[in-house]
This record gives structure tokens, C-alpha cells and sequence, in this order.
């Protein structure tokens, strides 16, 4: 895409106000606010529609920016994870829903890297840049309804899973299935989404994040070739983090929907907020209560923000580091889910609270302001916030740090 293409109008105002929430994307910075404005345009009336969004996802593929995590020794960008997921946020902001596909491609590229061979690496990350493949996943741990049976030369997979996101329209998918007879221990392999016996369905109908493609994917005798298993991570402290890379998604899903509900709400008050009529006050801003609230949120908002940064820090170091140490990966755990926890209880108060500045005006369906609580609320229940918490007052408690599994 030309560049020119990509240089947003310049009476096209940004996506977020750059004096409250400044961003710096380097290079992408036209890339993602075209991209962000072209999503934020159509997003009120396809969060109503629900179902799948892929002309929009097209727009991602076009925006040239799903190779962000891919090395450049197979073509790829090779952007650092704060950067990632700095994008990832300002689209939030545009479009949840969107974002979070955007986002969960990066997270099956760094799937690959953590347990894949050079040899896997190479084959099937040079193929996506060169197809511009958009990667969904079919991982969910929790979900046990899938087989890996071992034949003669190769594998089958047989049942289903369900919170598939991205998977409806994608170019391939990275599957986990349980590892022999262990429910506990699981194995990743790649398959293309054309692979015969494979069926994506279009079944996700959930009152938020509403356009994610999540739903169920089915498998009935689907082939699976020996190389096409990714064996070489193991379960290692570093192939671990990938479990911090998603969850560290979800801060930023989080903060995105924040920062979009405060950007707006400060908006639809300085132009279309009427003053109490006990208040004396010309107009809604100069209510101190008004003024107070936002203040609480503000402050609620940039300490989430901060914790999250630091941990996105984090977690670059710890992926930049070859032999990273089951005490370095305890500690990162730890940033993360404090992240994590502080990020979704921000986003929860935000995205309900402006509607005690804005008034009973603000809740007409044409705004569509009630997205953003919506989107929050399901994806906040991804895994329990209070095993988060668990973890960290364990630390506190007994020094011990949280011990990796399929969400920590």
C-alpha cells in the first residue's frame, strides 16, 4: 500500500485525543491510525451486528502489520513486545474486537517461536509473510474435547474447541490437543484452515468483544503430518511466557477500552453534557462533581497503565534472554498478573462510571458508549482475577512465586 494511502485526512481527528493519550508507533504511526480510523468508523453498527467482520479483517492484512513479531530472519518486522502492544491498545481503543484478532495473530507467531524448531520457524513463518497469512488459534487448555491419535506415519485429530478466536476466516490455525493420555500436559501443531475434516463454525454469540471469530472448531479424522507437531519448546521457563504474552493482551484489550470510554465521555461532555439543573453551573464541565469523578478515573486509569508498561518491559527482557531462569520467569509472573488485575478493575470502573458524568442522554443506543464495559466485562472473565490476586498475596506471604500453568 502506498504511503500516501496510508497518511490519514488531515480533518480526520485521531482516534484518541493526543494530548490526554499521547502514542508513538515510530515508522507505523500512519499504518495504525489509518488502520484505527477505518475500523473506528463502522464499529457502533458491527458491535450491534455481531457475527464476523471480515472485510475489516482484510483492512488488517492490508495495513501491512501482522508481521510485527515475526524475525527478520524469515521477512518478517521484528518489533519489540511493548511496541506490539502499544498498537494493540490504540486499536483497542478503535475496536475491541478487531484489536484482539490483531493481537492473538502476534500471540500464534510467538507460539511458534517458543516451540517450534528452526526448521518449523523457517517453514512456516517465511510462508506467512509471503502468503500474509492471518493466523487464529484453536488453544483453549480448559477445553479437553480434542484427540491426538498416533497412526502408522502420521496423527489425526478428532472433536472440537470452543473460544476459538480468530479461527472463522483465518489462514491457519496453531492447535493444542492434550499429549498422549495427560490432560495436563498438551502439545501445539499448525495446520492450514483449508486442511480437509476441519470446520470452523460461526457460533459466537457473546454480549461483548463481539466480532473476535471465537467460536467452535471441529475436527473429524483431520490429518496431521509429524513435522507439523511443534515439539521443541518443551515446557521450559521461557516457552512459558507464552501464557504472559496472553495475558498481557488482555491488559492492553483492557486499557484500550478505557482509554476510548474516557476519550469519549470527556468529549460528549464538553459538547453535548447538560448541567444539573440544581448545579447553578453554565456548563456540565465546570461541575466539581463531574470534575472529581473524572479525576478519580484518570488516576485509576494511568496507575493501570503504568504497571502495564512495566511489565511489557519485563517480559521483552525475559524473551530477549536464551536460557531464561525459572526465578527471573516467577518474577515476570508476578508484574504480569499485578498488570493484569490492576488493568481490569480500571477498565471495569471506567467504562461505568462516565455514565454518572454524562448523564442519561449518554445511554442512547446511536453512541454505542455501552461497548466499552461490555467488551471489558466478558474478557475480564477469561481466567478468574482472583487467582491473580491469590498469587500475589502468596508471594507476599511465602516468597513463592506463581507456578506456570495454562493462565499464569
Amino acid at each position: 500500500m502506498p504511503a500516501e494511502a496510508l497518511r490519514p485526512a488531515s480533518d480526520t481527528p485521531p482516534v484518541l485525543d493526543p494530548r490526554l493519550f499521547p502514542q508513538d508507533f515510530g515508522q507505523y504511526g500512519a499504518r495504525v491510525e489509518h488502520l484505527a480510523q477505518q475500523l473506528a468508523a463502522t464499529v457502533v453498527e458491527r458491535d450491534r451486528q455481531g457475527g464476523s467482520a471480515q472485510a475489516q479483517r482484510e483492512l488488517i492484512r492490508e495495513s501491512g502489520l501482522l508481521t510485527l513479531a515475526i524475525p527478520q530472519r524469515y521477512d518478517g518486522q521484528e518489533r519489540p513486545w511493548p511496541e506490539i502492544y502499544r498498537i494493540v491498545r490504540y486499536l483497542a481503543a478503535a475496536d475491541s474486537s478487531l484489536a484482539h484478532l490483531f493481537a492473538f495473530n502476534h500471540l500464534q507467531v510467538a507460539t511458534i517461536l517458543l516451540h517450534g524448531s528452526p526448521e518449523q520457524q523457517r517453514h512456516w513463518l517465511t510462508r506467512s509473510v509471503q502468503q500474509r497469512w492471518f493466523w487464529g488459534n484453536a488453544t483453549n487448555g480448559r477445553d479437553t474435547g480434542l484427540k491426538l491419535q498416533a497412526r502408522e506415519e502420521h496423527y489425526e485429530l478428532n472433536g472440537s474447541k470452543s473460544f476459538c478466536s480468530g479461527a472463522l476466516g483465518a489462514d491457519a490455525l496453531v492447535v493444542s490437543a492434550p499429549r498422549g493420555n495427560s490432560a495436563s500436559e498438551r502439545v501445539f501443531l499448525l495446520l492450514p484452515s483449508q486442511r480437509e475434516g476441519l470446520a470452523i463454525n460461526d457460533d459466537w454469540d457473546a454480549f461483548g468483544q463481539r466480532q473476535t471469530d471465537s467460536g467452535t472448531v471441529q475436527f473429524e479424522n483431520v490429518f496431521v503430518d509429524r513435522d507439523d507437531l511443534l515439539v521443541s519448546g518443551g515446557q521450559s521457563p521461557r516457552s512459558s511466557l507464552r501464557v504472559g504474552i496472553s495475558q498481557l493482551i488482555l491488559t492492553q484489550l483492557y486499557l484500550g477500552n478505557a482509554q476510548a470510554a474516557l476519550n469519549a465521555a470527556l468529549r460528549y461532555t464538553n459538547e453535548q453534557a447538560r448541567p444539573w439543573a440544581g448545579s447553578g453551573l453554565a456548563s456540565a464541565g465546570e461541575d466539581p462533581f463531574i470534575q472529581k469523578r473524572f479525576g478519580d478515573l484518570w488516576l485509576s486509569y494511568r496507575g493501570a497503565l503504568l504497571l502495564a508498561e512495566n511489565a511489557a518491559e519485563r517480559l521483552q527482557q525475559a524473551w530477549e534472554k536464551p536460557a531464561l531462569g525459572a526465578a527471573e520467569r516467577g518474577e515476570v509472573a508476578l508484574l504480569i498478573a499485578e498488570a493484569r488485575v490492576a488493568t481490569a478493575r480500571a477498565a471495569l470502573d471506567i467504562t461505568a462510571q462516565i455514565f454518572d458524568a454524562m448523564g442519561a442522554r449518554a445511554t442512547a443506543s446511536r453512541y454505542g458508549f455501552d461497548r466499552f464495559w461490555r467488551n471489558v466485562r466478558v474478557h475480564t472473565l477469561h481466567d478468574p482475577l482472583d487467582y491473580k490476586v491469590r498469587d500475589i498475596g502468596n508471594w507476599l506471604v511465602n516468597a513463592a512465586p506463581p507456578t506456570p500453568s495454562l493462565y499464569a
